[in-house]
């Protein structure tokens, strides 16, 4: 399985920006879809998962301001990002769970000016 990343950029807050995880190899056992963020100094964040049936759920600090969905017949997973803080900037992953394991994307970096 793989994933990569993309759509992050630099933006004025307040702004929007959608990211795009694109899946492709043995997509098969791929059912649920993270999005992870890390900010610099700082741990991994879940911010927002969809399930294969489409359940979403998010991070509290993103909850009204992130949306996720999916979309399988181009195997692509997407996050719309809008009114974006400053303290959204971090470097965004996509993370596959997949038979025990986990597969990730590169990455993509997310700046958001005040």
């Amino acid at each position: 399985v793989q994933l990569q990343a993309s759509g992050g950029g630099l933006v004025q807050a307040g702004g929007s920006l959608r990211l795009s995880c694109a899946i492709s190899g043995s997509t098969s056992g791929v059912n649920h879809i993270d999005w992870y963020r890390q900010a610099p100094g700082k741990q991994y964040e879940l911010v927002a998962g969809i399930s294969s049936s489409g359940y979403a759920n998010y991070a509290d600090s993103v909850k009204g301001r992130f949306t996720i969905s999916r979309d399988d017949a181009e195997n692509t997973v997407y996050l719309q990002m809008n009114t974006l803080k400053p303290e959204d900037t971090a470097v965004y992953y996509c993370n596959a769970p997949v038979g025990g394991l986990h597969y990730w994307g590169q990455g993509t970096q997310v700046t958001v000016s005040s």
